[in-house]
């Protein structure tokens, strides 16, 4: 069951990769738009699904958190290989691209703080 958490955190990132690599064509930029974002998007998606559908099984959910742990370091290991200085020369496209998704996650913080809150 542990491999089943494991393909699904793999079909993911396929999928991910896959939306990724289509909206930079969409874009006309040589390079996969988010894939990362979206592979982690469709994991909360499908995680919380199996959850309402009973699905998940503990030994599956073990497979998802094993990865879960080694997303940090994944993501700065990604990080660490991007060329800041092409993104710069690239142009508007590129630099919106990551002021306006840190600016949003930014004005949510508020919004995701009052969701687990409970009235007094």
């Amino acid at each position: 069951m542990l491999v089943y958490g494991v393909a699904i955190l793999a079909g993911c990132f396929v999928a991910g990769q896959l939306i990724g690599e289509v909206l930079g064509r969409i874009l006309h930029i040589d390079a996969n738009v988010g894939g990362v974002g979206f592979a982690m998007m469709l994991l909360i998606i499908i995680n919380q699904w199996m959850h309402r559908m009973k699905w998940m099984t503990p030994e599956m959910e073990s497979g998802v958190n094993f990865w879960n742990k080694m997303y940090i370091p994944v993501i700065v290991a990604m990080s660490a290989i991007q060329n800041v200085k092409a993104a710069f020369s690239s142009g508007f496209v590129a630099i919106l691209a990551g002021i306006v998704p840190t600016v949003i996650c930014f004005l949510m913080i508020p919004m995701i703080a009052r969701i687990g809150k409970t009235k007094a």
